[in-house]
């Protein structure tokens, strides 16, 4: 009933906003000289006495458009095309529609009208008027973006385009901390920002633009706004305030200098009020490259994640503390070089509570459910680093070169009461290192034809260590597995160690020949290589009260509990790409051949191997409509290849009540996947949709048989005769009228996968389904409110036990820039969850004043509150393809901040 009444006030609100916007419609027809019909003329209305871009919009193929306007408004309409010349003409809107006609002619003589479009495209480049889309109450790049037509900021903070996420971020074409878009959007001041610029089929090297498909490439550049020949930018926040437990501060510095050959931008971060910049796992997805390698080979190597599982964010943290550094820098001595790079130095520290019931899915096992509570302190220090060259002596010559270093030092402590289990503790620590290097080399070796090379060396060492401490009683579940590890029975406490020590050493080098046909088609041929070797070293032992050492031996234990096994992986192949352009239509057949080389030692002693030729198609077909409108088909095959760990033999804990051994024999799975994607950027009726389908089958996947004893798991691993399945359908809609944007995004999912519990076969199915209409406006002065709502349904079958959650969840911010000095932001949410036995309810209410005497002041006073309504805990319900979760999170309390921003 409370979600009714919310939605109804909503339903209110929007109509009485819609009330507010009464407009009429400006429609016409623009031709040339002759009659014929301009596509993609632009129709910009401006008002007379503000000088204000209220609406503006595009000619469609017949040269018409339709324009909405505000009555009763002196407004200035200008029409211009390239090449023609500019026509300005002064109307007078009353209460009713206007039609004209307009012809254009040559532009002889250059125009003196300036005309500034808030949206132009040309081919794969959408370029944004930053001002055209500001408000006043907007301070970050990523305030703009979220105001853009075709694009969005998404749940993760990411930006996507078009249901893409964009892989890259530049600053007047140079790069900025690449790799995540956050550090950029959530730092950049949105008052330098003159353009932003989205770049559809983004390539790095300009030479390979016309012989490579690069549609899944999207990358944003912003265009500074033009001021002196060097200048510095940027703001510095400091504040504190309080919560129930402790004192609150927080420091922000960002500031960024740009010239024509070199800029420096450093942003730092202190506080203990969960603003994070950047999160582990942000920092974790830099990889020093646009792209991964070996995508286009069809061959995927995992080479393993060993890092903590860290599961703590600012959105279910108790208590976060956050320490970052960081400098981004870009030098051009010469206009064919550049020099680029970055360092981060990144401390957290996240205090986690958490609340569970643990049910297992398959009631025929008679596997206790477990009631659990989790007390959990993480910390992380990370350093990484990124040196680049790019050298380019003239139009036929590119040489690139990336360094990329990440040094880490992580640890979690866990203290967990189990209804099954009783206490327990466990430690984990590690500190990693790795090393990515990347050269490429493209030469033009003459007007048709086209050299590539491209070589990337990965080394890798991590050093993981568990420790956990579990109660000692004759009742407890763990005694018939410590029995079966061969540890000492007569001890206060089991106390468990287990070493880990892995290391990668990965080279992936290819080269590309491109024969240029004609305009319409060209030929690709590749040759490659992939060489991948991998040590794996662990014991499991035991530590005894007196504080010795138990080694755990094959005639004390069951399992063999020490492992030193090698694997080395080899994959040579050739490839050989056909591309051909007809009418609207762009055909890029292909295929592989991979001869794979697999082997494996275990304990130095015993050796498996394999040897096989696979044959890999891949096809790709583009239907270019429009300009602006296009439908894309791909089919793929992989291959995809296992890391070391799963070949091991011997045992491997991950954590007190769950162990694994590995399966030497392991050989490749291979995945197919088909795909279609429609998009459509309408500026004509300012409409922009975009959808995606997608489905993919796993053949032999590699898959664990799960026995329990009690609520101890073991595992290990096979080559599944059964395949699994998965089906994707998801798109958006999005409609601008006036002032106010209207969208609908939808998803559909569906996930077949097989499991193997205790000896049985069954099958696990899941489908999701989520639809999520949204409303935004963007008004020059008048408050502007975001409203969103999301309703979804997942289902599961697993085997003997379905399960069914519903989630409802209602969004909304208001943002109000109150005579040209006060702005106020405020966001609410409401999200429900239930299932067969439970309802739960979670809110969430921020707030911030903002004060600067006028938008020139270099000076802004803040007052921010999070979690006003003080709740403290969220409820959450998730399955998996084992047991079904009903969780209780603590977050962090009510917290209040004073801060003053200064400007520069």
């Amino acid at each position: 009933m409370q979600l009714v009444t919310r939605l109804s006030l909503i339903l209110l609100l929007v109509l009485s906003v819609a009330n507010l916007t009464a407009q009429v419609k400006f429609q016409g027809v623009v031709r040339d000289t002759v009659g014929k019909p301009i596509e993609m003329a632009s129709i910009v209305l401006i008002k007379k006495v503000s000088e204000e871009v209220i609406s503006y919009g595009i000619t469609s193929e017949d040269g018409k458009f339709s324009i909405k306007a505000e009555p009763n408004t002196a407004i200035e309409a200008q029409i211009s095309a390239f090449g023609l010349r500019t026509i300005t003409e002064l109307l007078e809107f009353k209460d009713q529609d206007i039609f004209k006609e307009y012809i254009m002619t040559n532009n002889i003589v250059l125009d003196e009208v300036v005309v500034k479009l808030p949206v132009t495209v040309s081919g794969d480049t959408i370029s944004y008027d930053a001002d055209s889309f500001k408000n006043g109450s907007e301070r970050k790049l990523e305030d703009i973006i979220d105001n853009l037509p075709g694009v969005e900021i998404n749940d993760n903070n990411q930006i996507e385009v078009e249901g893409k996420v964009v892989n890259k971020l530049l600053v007047n074409g140079k790069e900025f901390f690449e790799g995540d878009t956050k550090i950029g959007t959530k730092n950049i001041p949105s008052n330098v920002v003159d353009k932003i610029q989205v770049l559809r089929n983004y390539s790095e090297v300009s030479q390979l633009n016309s012989v490579r498909s690069s549609q899944d490439n999207v990358a944003i550049n912003i265009q500074l706004k033009k001021g002196k020949e060097s200048f510095v930018f940027g703001n510095v926040t400091a504040g504190g305030g309080n919560s129930p437990s402790e004192d609150l501060y927080v420091v922000q510095p960002k500031i960024f200098y740009y010239n024509p050959k070199y800029s420096i931008n450093w942003i730092s971060d202190l506080n203990n009020i969960g603003e994070i910049a950047l999160t582990r796992r942000d920092i974790q997805g830099l990889t020093g490259r646009f792209q991964p390698g070996n995508t286009k080979s069809g061959t995927q190597i995992n080479l393993g994640n060993n890092n903590l599982n860290f599961n703590t964010n600012q959105n279910n943290a108790l208590y976060i503390e956050n320490k970052l550094s960081s400098i981004n820098f870009s030098y051009s001595p010469k206009p064919n070089l550049d020099f680029s790079g970055f360092a981060i130095y990144n401390y957290n520290r996240a205090d986690s509570r958490q609340d569970r019931l643990i049910q297992y899915t398959d009631l025929s096992l008679n596997i206790p459910d477990e009631e659990t509570q989790e007390l959990g302190e993480e910390r992380s220090r990370q350093l990484v680093a990124k040196f680049g060259a790019s050298y380019k002596p003239n139009v036929n010559h590119q040489l690139d070169y990336d360094f990329f270093a990440r040094v880490s030092d992580d640890a979690q402590l866990i203290g967990t009461y189990s209804s099954v289990v009783g206490n327990t503790e466990e430690n984990e620590t590690i500190t990693p290192i790795s090393f990515n290097q990347n050269l490429n080399y493209y030469f033009t070796l003459s007007e048709n034809d086209i050299l590539s090379l491209e070589i990337e060396h990965v080394i890798r060492e991590e050093n993981p260590y568990y420790n956990a401490l579990l109660e000692n009683n004759e009742l407890g579940v763990f005694q018939s597995t410590a029995t079966a590890l061969g540890f000492n029975l007569d001890q206060s406490i089991f106390d468990i160690g287990q070493n880990r020590e892995i290391t990668s050493n990965q080279f992936d080098g290819k080269i590309d020949y491109y024969h240029i046909i004609s305009s319409k088609a060209n030929l690709n041929i590749t040759l490659g290589a992939i060489r991948s070797k991998q040590a794996f070293d662990s014991e499991i032992f035991q530590i005894l009260d007196n504080g010795n050492t138990n080694s755990l031996t094959t005639e004390t234990s069951v399992f063999a509990t020490v492992n030193n096994t090698e694997s080395d992986f080899t994959d040579y192949y050739a490839g050989i790409y056909y591309r051909l352009r007809l009418g609207k239509f762009t055909f890029n057949p292909g295929f592989s051949v991979h001869q794979y080389e697999n082997r494996n030692v275990q304990l130095s002693n015993t050796t498996f191997s394999e040897s096989f030729t696979r044959f890999l198609p891949d096809f790709e077909t583009r239907f270019q409509i429009k300009k602006s409108e296009s439908l894309t088909f791909n089919y793929r095959v992989f291959n995809q290849f296992t890391d070391v760990s799963r070949l091991a033999r011997s045992l491997i804990m991950n954590n007190y009540n769950s162990f694994q051994y590995g399966e030497p024999t392991l050989t490749n799975g291979v995945t197919r996947t088909i795909s279609l994607l429609y998009r459509s950027f309408n500026l004509f009726n300012n409409t922009n949709v975009f959808f995606r389908g997608a489905y993919s089958k796993n053949i032999d996947p590699i898959r664990s048989l799960t026995n329990f004893e009690n609520v101890i798991r073991t595992n290990t691993f096979f080559n599944s005769g059964f395949a699994d399945e998965n089906a994707n359908f998801s798109g958006r809609i999005q409609k601008t009228v006036g002032k106010l944007r209207f969208s609908t995004n939808a998803s559909l999912n569906y996930n077949k996968l097989n499991q193997f519990i205790q000896g049985k076969q069954s099958v696990n199915e899941g489908v999701s389904k989520t639809i999520g209409p949204g409303l935004n406006t963007n008004f020059r002065y008048a408050p502007n409110i975001r409203l969103g709502y999301r309703y979804s349904v997942t289902d599961n079958n697993q085997g003997n036990r379905k399960t069914q959650f519903v989630r409802n969840s209602v969004t909304t911010s208001f943002d109000a820039y109150i005579k040209k000095s006060i702005t106020l932001e405020i966001d609410y949410s409401y999200n429900d969850q239930s299932n067969e036995q439970n309802k739960f309810t979670f809110q969430t209410l921020n707030a911030s004043l903002k004060y600067r005497r006028d938008k020139d002041s270099k000076w802004e006073y803040e007052l921010k509150g999070s979690n006003l309504l003080n709740i403290d805990a969220q409820i959450q319900n998730t399955a998996n393809n084992i047991s079904v979760f009903s969780s209780q999170t603590f977050i962090q309390p009510r917290l209040l901040t004073a801060r003053v921003i200064y400007s520069l």
